[in-house]
């Protein structure tokens, strides 16, 4: 399958057909006390996706994938299933092409970002918690109407959109050691780490899962693809990171280019958003938190580093949600 990955010639291509309407986010650093800062050689930055125009990465593959639609596709309009982040994505790129855009959520998507999704100008079709009853109403809503579909995750363009974030990593910081991304679909995981190892093979890649919801885990140990029923991906409070497996392309993507993936409890995950908060001052919701639990809580199951990144993903939450955990005990 190996002809079948992205190269990063199409992840450039891909950063200059998105400049428009995706923003290259900045590192930020953070001084994790005992982990970076001063009298540590070990530096930690965190690539801030929440900073994007939606809030989060998934704008990236959206543009991608909808930049490249040919003016008969953009009049037939363009649908999706997701839990909020890439809704925003394609609700947002659909506008500024022009373009209708139908989303198929779950009933217990976040109202931010279901909210977020119809400001964009989209229309929301509510379904079940199952990601798969959401492909299932996407499908039949294209029967009907004729909607081009934009994967959330399974897609080479989406794939090669969500590469971009590495690029800009590795193209900015190049004696990067370690770089850890969230993996649920596998979108972002796959296409950063393909960006990472073509520009720099020396430096190792981990996806980071919640425990709750680690399909994605167990299958890169199983070396097959798994799936989880959806009242067990639904308990994680990392509502981004839900999906019950992991998408063919991207697993093959992962399997290519990841190192390893590790988990994380959801006390791990509430403890790293108030870190990155007090250090930084960046707002990430849960499923933005988890690679930066990763480093602050499970560092021997890392790889040696000097220099590390955790992607913030995303900062798409609830203000009552942020703080109930910026002020837990």
């Amino acid at each position: 399958m190996t002809q079948n990955l992205v190269t990063i010639t199409d992840i450039r291509a891909a950063a200059r057909r998105i400049a428009a309407i995706a923003v290259m986010t900045p590192l930020v650093e953070a001084a994790f006390s005992g982990l970076s800062g001063h009298g540590t050689a070990k530096r930690i930055w965190l690539k801030a996706e929440s900073l994007q125009p939606i809030g989060a990465f998934k704008i990236r593959g959206a543009a991608n994938k909808i930049l490249q639609l040919s003016k008969g596709e953009i009049a037939r309009g363009v649908i999706t299933y997701s839990s909020g982040n890439h809704a925003q994505g394609v609700a947002y790129a659909a506008r500024e092409v022009g373009a209708k855009a139908v989303i198929v959520m779950p009933s217990n998507a976040p109202a931010i970002k279901r909210a977020a999704t119809l400001r964009f100008g989209a229309e929301v079709v509510e379904c079940g918690l199952a990601s798969s009853e959401r492909l299932e109403v996407a499908e039949d809503l294209v029967r009907k109407h004729g909607y081009v579909v934009i994967p959330p995750y399974d897609d080479a363009d989406i794939i090669t959109g969500q590469a971009t974030c590495g690029l800009e990593i590795v193209d900015e910081l190049p004696d990067v050691d370690l770089v850890l991304a969230p993996v649920s679909g596998g979108g972002l995981l796959g296409g950063v780490a393909a960006a990472v190892k073509q520009l720099s093979p020396k430096t190792r890649v981990v996806g980071v899962e919640p425990e709750l919801a680690g399909d994605t885990a167990e299958s890169f140990r199983t070396g097959s693809i798994v799936t989880w029923a959806a009242e067990l991906t639904s308990r994680t409070l990392a509502d981004g990171l839900r999906t019950q497996s992991v998408g063919v392309r991207n697993f093959a993507h992962i399997q290519a280019f990841v190192d390893d993936i590790v988990t994380v409890t959801e006390s791990e995950i509430r403890a790293a958003m108030r870190a990155i908060v007090a250090a930084t001052r960046l707002v990430p919701e849960p499923s933005g938190a988890v690679a930066t639990a990763a480093l602050l809580f499970h560092a021997d199951n890392l790889p040696a580093y000097q220099t590390a990144v955790a992607v913030v993903s995303g900062g798409n939450l609830d203000p009552a949600l942020l703080a109930q955990i910026l002020t837990e005990a």
